[in-house]
């Protein structure tokens, strides 16, 4: 129950430089570890509050501590003045928070209207769902909010950019005077976050206050009214957006300077490590009559917008989708991969697009996440333990996994944190070709370095790596070549050295491509 009900409703236009919300000296405490040591978050109504820090910085957990997800071990919450503490996510809705978390929580088989009115269905006069009045409801949000979606499609049948933004679409219909936003646009294409920042100008525009975490710079800089920065659980700076630079957000988050955003190349590729001929999947929506190369110790990023099949062409190439026509050799060796299980023999590696629903698992340990790609080099009939111990072991230490212990459930993670265990796992196998699709998304800048590295170093070492990114910065930034897709199709690749600059004219090209058979 909370400690006083607010009533809330409509955003009432709350005049700005008045606090809305305040969270002062928050204190969690988790099985070995304390996840936040006296934060505090300040947020003025009809403003955006930008929530900053590394990947275990404690912001998701600072954010899970006012919904009712977490019960905090100390500090207080108040809105408008009243202490509040909000006993499940339901309690905390029905007083006007709303939250979008990074990792979508959905019922994948059903409607996008029943996703939408999750435990609050209307119902008809004799007490059954009022299906009729569900989708007016859904649709009228939608054309208000000028999102594209059927309200009556599978959810699970939408790409997850659309799936965000229906997301979006459900916190924004409760009416809520606080609305956190966690890593949005991570998998929303350049369309969709111009439209998002639409929404939020007119949310803004009738007082409510937004609670906005991401990763992007410059995304912060440019809608943000103030920003709050946190390291190690403790709250470390709230400034002015427009006092801030890049720079000065990389020190106060990272507590060091920052010069370079990319590592140093040094891989030089080398000869063909696979050749791809005229690779189509089997069913659509697929890819093709792809045609290309990935040579030994290069690092090949694969562009394209939402839809132009990128995810299809590294899942069948994976074994995961069924190859439909066209050949593969790998070192000049014809190999099918008609299953994951061959791929995987056959020397590849696959690091998924969504985390929590195909990457983790989420209450298992992380030794039991690190080893579960190569649990049969562990023994047939009685697994080693002293070598799965080793191995994780070596997984935390060699990609600096936070964790306070190898047995921790790795769903208590960071999602930075979560992203390392599921590299180390793959490297265990000790792949020839890593298949990456969007590996750095929802992560924070330090440990996209760290990525980067990691990925830079494996191809030091001959490894073929591509790579799925809707990030031009990254791709450009430790990409050798880059293919772009356009609707399935192969629409050119762009070369480094060639093609790559400091200039903006790569990402038109780029981007020219994306579009060309759209």
């Amino acid at each position: 129950m909370s400690e006083q009900k607010v009533t809330l409703g409509k955003a009432s236009g709350a005049p700005q430089g008045q606090y809305l919300l305040e969270m002062l000296d928050i204190e969690k405490q988790f099985p070995g570890v304390k996840a936040l040591d006296h934060a505090k978050l300040q947020l003025r109504a009809g403003t955006v509050h930008a929530l900053m820090g590394e990947n275990g910085a404690g912001k998701s957990t600072l954010m899970k501590c006012l919904f009712g997800i977490y019960t905090r071990d100390g500090g207080t919450i108040t809105m408008d003045g009243q202490p509040v503490t909000f006993a499940s996510p339901r309690d905390a809705l029905d007083n006007g928070v709303a939250m979008v978390h990074q990792e979508l929580n959905q019922v994948l088989r059903r409607s996008v209207m029943e996703n939408m009115y999750l435990g609050r269905f209307p119902l008809t006069g004799i007490g059954t769902v009022d299906s009729r009045r569900m989708y007016r409801e859904t649709k009228e949000i939608f054309d208000d909010l000028e999102i594209d979606v059927d309200p009556r499609a599978i959810i699970g049948t939408l790409s997850v950019s659309k799936r965000q933004m229906v997301e979006i679409a459900k916190a924004v219909s409760y009416n809520a005077r606080i609305l956190v936003l966690d890593e949005p646009t991570s998998s929303l294409t350049e369309d969709e976050v111009e439209h998002l920042f639409r929404i939020m100008n007119r949310l803004t525009a009738n007082g409510v206050g937004i609670i906005y975490i991401s990763h992007k710079m410059d995304e912060i800089l440019r809608i943000s009214d103030d920003v709050t920065i946190m390291r190690d659980g403790q709250w470390v700076a709230t400034k002015p957006a427009k006092s801030l630079s890049t720079d000065e957000i990389i020190r106060l988050m990272v507590n060091r300077e920052m010069t370079n955003r990319f590592p140093p190349k040094n891989n030089k590729p080398g000869n063909v490590l696979l050749d791809v001929k005229n690779f189509s999947g089997m069913y659509e929506p697929t890819c093709h009559d792809v045609t290309f190369q990935l040579h030994e110790g290069e690092v090949l990023g694969v562009a394209g917008l939402v839809g132009s099949r990128r995810t299809q062409l590294l899942n069948s190439l994976f074994g995961y989708f069924t190859k439909g026509g066209g050949e593969v050799t790998m070192r000049g060796k014809p190999i099918n991969n008609a299953t994951t299980d061959e791929a995987r023999t056959n020397g590849f590696a696959l690091i998924t697009e969504e985390r929590r629903a195909t990457g983790i698992f989420g209450e298992a340990s992380i030794l039991f996440n690190s080893i579960i790609a190569n649990v049969n080099a562990y023994g047939k009939l009685l697994l080693s333990g002293r070598k799965m111990d080793k191995d994780t072991d070596w997984v935390i230490d060699s990609i600096n996994v936070k964790t306070p212990s190898k047995r921790t459930h790795i769903k208590s993670l960071s999602g930075g944190n979560q992203q390392k265990v599921i590299i180390g796992r793959w490297l265990l196998t000790n792949p020839d070709v890593l298949l990456l699709d969007e590996p750095t998304r929802g992560i924070d800048v330090g440990s996209k370095y760290e990525i980067y590295q990691l990925i830079l170093n494996l191809a030091e070492q001959g490894k073929g790596v591509m790579m799925v990114s809707s990030e031009m910065p990254e791709l450009l930034g430790i990409c050798d070549r880059i293919l772009v897709m356009s609707n399935g199709r192969l629409a050119g690749i762009v070369e480094r050295g060639k093609d790559f600059g400091d200039i903006p004219g790569e990402q038109e090209t780029i981007m020219a491509l994306a579009a060309k058979y759209v």
